[in-house]
C-alpha cells in the first residue's frame, strides 16, 4: 500500500512575500517511531508501508501533492522585539480537508535549515520531538483546543547541543500556523497590502463571520480568551509565550520548554529560559492579553480611520481579562464540582488554591481525590485541607452530579514531568515502551486503572524536575 495524502494547499497559493519555497533536506536511515492512525484516519491520509512512511515524514521524499515552504514571521521574544523570525526548522508541506470539514496543516518539524535559521541547525533532536508529540496529544484527550502529532520519525543522524544527541522529525498538524507574529512583520515593515490579504486570508479561513481587522481580533481575542483557562484547569505551564508561539486559530502550539504542575504554586516555572519569571503558570492570563495588544496593534495599520480602529481595539483587549475570568470560573466550578453559580465560588476556589500553595498540594491529585479521603492527604497539613472542606461540602449540597462532575472533569494522569523525562531516556536508548505505555495511557486521562496508577503519582525529591528546555 502506498502513503496518499489528500492536500488541498490555500496558504501556498498566497504570493511568495509570506513564505519561501524549499524541500526538506534528506536524513541518512529515517525510521518510523510513531504514527497516529487515528488523526490520519480523520484527514483521509491512507497509511503506507513503514518505510515509505519512514521516508516521507523524515523529508527525504515529497508526497504528490505536497508544496513544502518555510513561513515568515517576527515576533516579540519574552518582550523583546524581533523583527524577522519564521520557521527556522520546519516546513509546511501542505493542507488537508478532513472528513470532519476542518482544514488542517501538515508540519514537519526539525526537517533542516531555512531561510530563517538563524545559524542554527534546522534540526530537532529525539527527546523535544517525544515531548511534543506525548503532551500536545494528551492535551487533545483532555478536550484542549492543540496542535496534534501525526508522525515521529528518528533521523539516524546526530544533532549537536551541549553533546551529539539522537536526530527526529516530528509531523506536526494544526488548523494553520499562522501566529501574532505573522501579521506582526508586515504591519512593522509598511507592507499594508500585504497585511490586508493575510487578514482576509485569515478570516476566510478561521473566523468566516469576523467582519474586517476588528472582527477579526475579536474572534482571536474570544479564542485565546477561551484556550488559557481551559490550560490552567489541567496545571499546564506553556512556557514560552511569545507572540510567534501565539496561534489565532486558539490553539496551543510550540510544545517546547512546556510542563506541569506538580505541586502547586503560581509563580512555578520550569522553562529554562524563563529566567525572570515571565510565564510562570499565574502569569499566563496577564500575558496572553498583552499579546493580544500586539495583534491589535499590528491589525490597525490597515485600517484606514487609525483613530476610530484603535478605540475599538482598546475596547475588545481591555474586556479579555473579564471575558477569561469567566471562562477560569467555570473550569475550575468544574473541577470543584460545581455546575450553578453563586457569588461566593470565587472566593472559595481561591481559598483552595492558596491553602494548596502553602501546603505543597499536588494539583492534579488533590483535584481528582476530592469527594474521598485521600484529598486532605495531598496536604502537609491536612487540617488546612478540613477547614477549606467543610465550607466546600456545604456549598456542594445545593448543587447537583457533584461526583460524577469531579469525575470527568479532574484527570487521574497528566504528562508527569518526571515521567517523560524517563521515556525520553528510554527512547535515546532505544526502548520506546514508556512512550508506548504514556500514550496509551493519557488518551484515557479520566480513566482509573491500576496498572496506570504509577503515572499519576508525584515525584519523589530525587525525581523532581527543575526545568525543562525548547531543544533548539
Amino acid at each position: 500500500m502506498t502513503l496518499s495524502i489528500p492536500f488541498d494547499n490555500s496558504f501556498a497559493r498566497l504570493p511568495d512575500v509570506f513564505f519561501t519555497r524549499l524541500d526538506p533536506q534528506p536524513v541518512s536511515a529515517p525510521h518510523l517511531l510513531a504514527f497516529n492512525h487515528d488523526l490520519a484516519d480523520i484527514m483521509g491520509i491512507t497509511p503506507g508501508e513503514l518505510q515509505e512512511m519512514a521516508e516521507i515524514f523524515a523529508g527525504n521524499h515529497i508526497p504528490d501533492g505536497a508544496e513544502p515552504l518555510a513561513q515568515l514571521y517576527a515576533g516579540h521574544q519574552f518582550g523583546n522585539w524581533n523583527p524577522q523570525l519564521g520557521d527556522g526548522r520546519a516546513l509546511l508541506l501542505g493542507e488537508v480537508l478532513g472528513s470532519d470539514g476542518l482544514r488542517r496543516d501538515i508540519q514537519l518539524k526539525g526537517s533542516g535549515r531555512t531561510p530563517y535559521s538563524r545559524g542554527g541547525d534546522g534540526r530537532a533532536w529525539l527527546g523535544p520531538v517525544l515531548r511534543e508529540y506525548v503532551v500536545s496529544e494528551a492535551m487533545h484527550a483532555l478536550g484542549i483546543p492543540t496542535t496534534r502529532a501525526l508522525a515521529a520519525v528518528a533521523t539516524g543522524d546526530p544533532v549537536l547541543r551541549e553533546t551529539p544527541l539522537p536526530g527526529a522529525v516530528l509531523t506536526r498538524v494544526a488548523a494553520s500556523h499562522l501566529r501574532v507574529g505573522s501579521f506582526q512583520i508586515f504591519a512593522a515593515r509598511g507592507q499594508i497590502d500585504d497585511l490586508k490579504r493575510l487578514t482576509n486570508y485569515a478570516i476566510a479561513r478561521h473566523y468566516p463571520d469576523a467582519e474586517g481587522p476588528m472582527g477579526l481580533l475579536r474572534a482571536v481575542v474570544a479564542a485565546q480568551a477561551a484556550l488559557i483557562p481551559a490550560w490552567m484547569s489541567v496545571g499546564f505551564i506553556h512556557g514560552v509565550m511569545n507572540t510567534d508561539n501565539c496561534a489565532i486559530s486558539g490553539e496551543t502550539i510550540d510544545y517546547g520548554p512546556c510542563a506541569f504542575l506538580d505541586a502547586y504554586h503560581p509563580d512555578m516555572v520550569f522553562s529554562s529560559i524563563d529566567q525572570m519569571g515571565r510565564y510562570a503558570y499565574g502569569n499566563q492570563p496577564d500575558i496572553v492579553v498583552w499579546n493580544m495588544a500586539q495583534f491589535a496593534t499590528a491589525l490597525i495599520q490597515q485600517c484606514d480611520d487609525k483613530q476610530a480602529a484603535a478605540e475599538a481595539a482598546t475596547e475588545i483587549v481591555h474586556a479579555m481579562p473579564a471575558m477569561m475570568q469567566d471562562n477560569w470560573l467555570t473550569r475550575f466550578r468544574a473541577k470543584i464540582g460545581l455546575a450553578t453559580q453563586e457569588e461566593g465560588d470565587l472566593a472559595l476556589i481561591s481559598d483552595l488554591l492558596a491553602r494548596m500553595a502553602a501546603n505543597q498540594a499536588d494539583f492534579t491529585n488533590t483535584f481528582r481525590a476530592l469527594g474521598t479521603d485521600n484529598a486532605r492527604d495531598q496536604f502537609t497539613d491536612p487540617a488546612a485541607f478540613d477547614s477549606w472542606a467543610a465550607t466546600w461540602q456545604a456549598r456542594i449540597a445545593r448543587d447537583k452530579d457533584v461526583t460524577a462532575r469531579l469525575a470527568t472533569t479532574n484527570p487521574a494522569r497528566i504528562p508527569r514531568n518526571h515521567r517523560m523525562e524517563e521515556m525520553i531516556t528510554a527512547a535515546t536508548q532505544g526502548d520506546m515502551a514508556p512512550f508506548t505505555t504514556l500514550m496509551a495511557a493519557l488518551a484515557q486521562p479520566f480513566e482509573d486503572r491500576a496498572d496506570w496508577e504509577p503515572l499519576s503519582r508525584p515525584p519523589t525529591e530525587a525525581e523532581i524536575v527543575p526545568a525543562t528546555f525548547c531543544g533548539t
